[in-house]
């Protein structure tokens, strides 16, 4: 009887792993961090749905989140599930508090498990940018002082840095088409 119980819960376990991981569960292989003004109909599209079809459970947000969802849990959720993030840098990534806030997210979870992986892709921004050496990112963080606070947007400054020594991919659209530099 007790050799039944054990086989029985050994299945039921391997049922409920295999289910998270078959496409139809919570789990995800990518998160992409974009801004959606900046990217969503372009290169966050783009890259959303060649994952897809390449079979990779990609999670990104107007996909994902179910209608009546809480936006702030589904997205954390997400961020924890995934093995590996695409922040997508575009020109007003750091002007959206949102973007930030997963970023920071992201490296803190990708510096506590070195198998969760960041791939940065700086599209039509330079690396500079992202480092906080020219006007564009400092400026919209500048305007998040105010809001939320010095330490926050320490916080957030510093996971942008930290990204940047990451080796990236960069992108610029020209129309049509995407040149990869």
């Amino acid at each position: 009887m007790k050799r039944k119980r054990e086989e029985k819960e050994t299945e039921t376990a391997a049922s409920t792993s295999s289910s998270r991981d078959d496409g139809s569960g919570s789990s995800y292989e990518v998160f992409l961090s974009f801004r959606g003004p900046d990217t969503r109909l372009t290169m966050a599209d783009c890259l959303y749905n060649d994952l897809i079809r390449a079979g990779i459970r990609a999670f990104k947000d107007n996909e994902e989140l179910r209608f009546g969802e809480e936006i702030k849990g589904g997205l954390l959720q997400a961020i924890n599930d995934s093995r590996i993030y695409i922040p997508i840098f575009s020109k007003d990534y750091a002007s959206s508090k949102w973007c930030l806030r997963e970023l920071a997210r992201i490296v803190e979870l990708s510096r506590a498990n070195d198998e969760k992986v960041i791939l940065p892709i700086f599209y039509n921004v330079d690396v500079d940018d992202v480092k906080l050496k020219t006007k564009l990112y400092r400026k919209a963080l500048q305007k998040h002082k105010s809001d939320y606070g010095k330490d926050l947007v320490k916080k957030w400054k510093k996971a942008l840095r930290e990204v940047t020594r990451i080796s990236g991919r960069k992108l610029k659209d020209h129309g049509y088409y995407l040149l990869l530099h």
